[in-house]
Parts: C-alpha cells; sequence; structure tokens
C-alpha cells in the first residue's frame, strides 16, 4: 500500500529546475528584504563549490579528475563560468589559449552549426582557438563582410 501512495505522489521534486530556481529568489527576497544588501554577488554554496571545481577542472586539464578534457567540454565549462559572474581574466590564468585555428569552410560550417546548437557566449571561442574572424564568416558575430553558410544541397536520387 505504501508503494502506491509513493507512485501517485511522484518523485523527489528538491532537485527539479523550479525547486531550486524558488530555493534561489527566496535566498535573494530575504537577504534583500533582511537588510543583508542585494546578495546578488555573493554565490550561494552549491553554487560556489560548482565554480571552483569548473575552475580546478580547467587547470588540470581534466573533467572529474580522470578524462581530459575536449575543446566542446572548455567550451561548456568556460561559457557556464561567464554566466557564474566569473571574470575573463581569471580563467586565462588557468587555462592556457591555444594556437588559432585556421579558417576554412569545414570549420565555419562546424563553428556555425555549433553555435546554433549550444549558443555560447562569443567570448568562449577564443579558449579553444577559434579567431574573432572565424566567428565572423560564421555568422556567430555581426560584421562586414558576414557571409552566410550555404549548406551543400544532396543530389536528387
Amino acid at each position: 500500500m505504501a508503494k502506491a501512495k509513493a507512485s501517485v505522489r511522484g518523485g523527489n521534486r528538491r532537485g527539479s529546475p523550479e525547486a531550486i530556481e524558488k530555493r534561489r529568489v527566496a535566498r535573494a527576497f530575504n537577504d534583500l528584504l533582511g537588510g543583508r544588501g542585494t546578495g546578488s554577488q555573493k554565490l550561494d554554496g552549491r553554487t560556489e563549490k560548482r565554480r571552483q571545481r569548473l575552475l580546478r577542472e580547467l587547470e588540470q586539464g581534466k573533467a572529474h579528475g580522470q578524462r581530459e578534457l575536449k575543446p566542446l567540454d572548455v567550451l561548456q565549462r568556460v561559457h557556464e563560468l561567464l554566466e557564474l559572474g566569473e571574470p575573463i581574466a581569471s580563467i586565462r590564468k588557468v587555462w592556457k589559449l591555444p594556437k588559432p585555428v585556421g579558417s576554412n569552410d569545414g570549420a565555419i560550417e562546424l563553428v556555425h552549426r555549433l553555435h546554433n546548437a549550444y549558443a555560447f557566449r562569443r567570448e568562449t571561442y577564443r579558449f579553444v582557438g577559434i579567431t574573432d574572424e572565424v566567428l565572423v564568416e560564421a555568422g556567430v558575430i555581426p560584421g562586414e563582410g558576414t557571409r552566410r553558410v550555404v549548406r551543400r544541397k544532396k543530389p536528387a536520387s
């Protein structure tokens, strides 16, 4: 009988995005009206630990201390750190910028598709060696000379 009630109620919702957002908003609201200032500059404990872990992984070049970071992993970590308010200078201290990638049509199309899929901040791409020229040609950064990436059509059978 106890199992039937548990399945009717649903699973644990403490980790749902809505519950997390409610807790964050409640903390900020209490800080604001409780006289402790805005509280927006200070991260909560979990977020601060995550920020530290992301910086540590970039510094070591390994995900969770085991496998090497792939370029997409680097983009994701840098993007998340920037979203958390981490300055670019502090990220640069822990991650060495690689040599720039050449701008050929394949790279431009891939950057265009990657940006459409993930919508990384444009500052993140330099941490994997993608230059601003490639970003302009891929349409990530608006500018003169922006060209559209043309997808090749498959021949009719």
